[in-house]
């Protein structure tokens, strides 16, 4: 299986038009220069909205993203464990597709 890392760089390089940048200091996916992704301790977090948010906040373990971790998380953003990384590219392409909707 490949470390999580490999995967977000995957991504990165494999999806058009996208670009690894940085958010919060941390990895990221940018589509021009707005975030839909972001690599945080060994997982992803994705923007997303409607359906595609309940649908990834339903994952196991999935939850709001919350980078300071002082309970405030970002009510777009919704972390998915690498346990279910096999996901993560379903989301990116949700994420990024919300981007231009």
């Amino acid at each position: 299986m490949s470390k999580p890392e490999d995967l977000f760089h995957a991504l990165a390089e494999t999806m058009p038009g996208v670009k690894a940048s940085s958010m919060f200091g941390k990895p990221c996916l940018k589509s021009g220069t707005k975030a839909f992704a972001c690599f945080f301790e060994g997982e992803m977090a994705f923007k997303l909205e409607g359906s595609a948010h309940a649908d990834a906040l339903s994952t196991p373990g999935a939850r709001l993203f919350d980078p300071s971790r002082k309970g405030r998380p970002m009510k777009q953003w919704v972390q998915i464990p690498a346990t279910h990384s096999a996901l993560w590219e379903h989301f990116a392409a949700l994420a990024c597709r919300q981007l231009s909707e």
